[in-house]
């Protein structure tokens, strides 16, 4: 039978954040570095309201919606118990965000980004395939802005977003580009998965999306999957040294 947990495993509060956030954001961290393992039970409200200096109502709340993002399940008479891995619903922003921050050997983002290459990949075939006169013309206009910032940095890495949400939005696949939107979203805030800035990997970047614009331009479906593919998983090569074509 599963033990009460001790609020000892728990961290200091933040002081930035409000404080039904700062709670939530303990619990799942503390759940996904398992600090509390899977079928425990999480300690009761009165020790968790005086360690987070929040009330019971807050409490009550914030674990309706940590039940919400399959952390936790909430049983009558035996308290609210740690859910297994694999019912997480990690596309959550903070369930996702947690798991990565705890990932240190990266096994997430190589995950996420064998996903995001099949899924974008699809999306640029689906592109290919059937965009219009005037979908090519954006995917061309938004490869010219990519170049157009090429010194910019930061204004570079959000071109290079919005030409792969561009690509996303043409294939019409709602479904996939919402997924792959979600993870590459919330990656990209990590230093991990992230470029620093380099002229060269600019460049290579550059190239790599001019392959996948003429794919596109030309209605060659097998070459923007290609390209697209190659593109994002070269790209993790470069970024973390990690080959996963």
């Amino acid at each position: 039978m599963s033990q009460t947990s001790s609020i000892n495993a728990l961290g200091e509060p933040g002081v930035r954040l409000r404080p039904a956030d700062v709670f939530m954001r303990e619990i799942a961290d503390s759940i996904v570095s398992g600090r509390y393992a899977e079928g425990e039970v999480l300690p009761p409200e009165t020790p968790l309201g005086a360690h987070f200096k929040v009330s019971r109502t807050i409490i009550r709340e914030s674990m309706k919606r940590l039940e919400e993002k399959g952390l936790v399940t909430i049983q009558q008479g035996r308290g609210t118990l740690v859910r297994p891995r694999a019912r997480w619903n990690i596309l959550d922003p903070l369930v996702l965000s947690s798991v990565i921050a705890h990932d240190e050997e990266n096994h997430t983002l190589d995950e996420l980004t064998l996903i995001r290459s099949s899924l974008e990949s699809l999306m640029a075939r689906q592109t290919a395939a059937g965009g219009t006169d005037a979908d090519r013309a954006a995917v061309v206009a938004a490869l010219q802005r990519m170049r157009e910032v090429e010194s910019d940095w930061e204004t570079f890495r959000e071109a290079d977003a919005d030409f792969h949400r561009l690509v996303m939005r043409i294939s019409g696949n709602f479904l996939a580009g919402n997924i792959a939107d979600t993870l590459y979203s919330h990656a990209r805030h990590f230093s991990r998965f992230e470029d620093s800035v380099d002229p060269d990997k600019t460049s290579y970047t550059l190239q790599q999306h001019q392959e996948i614009t003429e794919a596109i331009t030309a209605g060659d479906a097998v070459r923007a999957e290609v390209a697209m593919r190659h593109h994002i998983l070269d790209a993790w090569r470069r970024r973390s040294g990690r080959d996963l074509l």
